[in-house]
């Protein structure tokens, strides 16, 4: 039964990492509630959450190289993505915008913040590979700093609910709608700010 619950539990983790590493390309994979749901499964394995926070970081890492390379050369599918949403190009013009008007610390903090965003790690991505002012490698160490701050923070939401908790899917419920109002409050501060500042 051990044997088939770890198996169980591997396969979920798998899957958690490859949403992590997708979602940068594509925004709409539940890749939090994915993470989330490998933490409550291996929570009581002794150094399991460590090691997914890890895995997570790197995951979520590797997907920002990825965008990045993809937006640096052009790939069709993101002109394509380009061409067909003009919300979402006016969103990377405006970020593009913001990281030229930026000091250094404040590019960082908002690269911290975007993987905080819903689509916010895509906007910031495909805005970087496409600026002419900053190379991407500049913005590396903070999408790796970025990538640890979110990984740390949604693993141990899904750890504390796990203990918190008796209830699986209630420790899933409750992470996944703490996840979504932290999103969702930042993204309307970043509203508000950008309200205010084009008063």
């Amino acid at each position: 039964m051990e044997f088939l619950t770890a198996i169980g539990s591997s396969w979920i983790c798998a899957l958690a990492l490859c949403a992590v590493l997708g979602d940068a390309l594509l925004p709409f994979i539940p890749s939090g509630t994915l993470v989330i749901l490998a933490v409550l499964k291996t929570a009581p394995i002794e150094g399991a959450p460590i090691l997914l926070g890890l895995g997570v970081a790197v995951a979520s890492f590797l997907g920002d190289l990825l965008l990045l390379h993809l937006a640096r050369r052009g790939a069709p599918v993101l002109q394509r993505r380009l061409a067909r949403r003009p919300k979402l190009a006016d969103s990377v013009a405006r970020v593009q915008r913001a990281l030229v008007d930026r000091p250094h610390g404040a590019a960082a903090a908002m690269v911290v913040v975007a993987r905080f965003v819903p689509a916010g790690r895509t906007v910031l991505d495909v805005a970087i590979g496409h600026s002419t002012t900053h190379h991407p490698h500049r913005f590396l160490h903070w999408s790796a700093l970025a990538a640890l701050v979110w990984a740390a923070y949604i693993v141990t939401l899904g750890w504390l609910n796990s203990h918190w908790f008796n209830t699986a899917w209630l420790s899933l419920g409750v992470s996944c709608a703490a996840a979504t109002a932290v999103s969702t409050a930042i993204a309307r501060i970043i509203r508000r700010n950008r309200r205010l500042a084009a008063l």
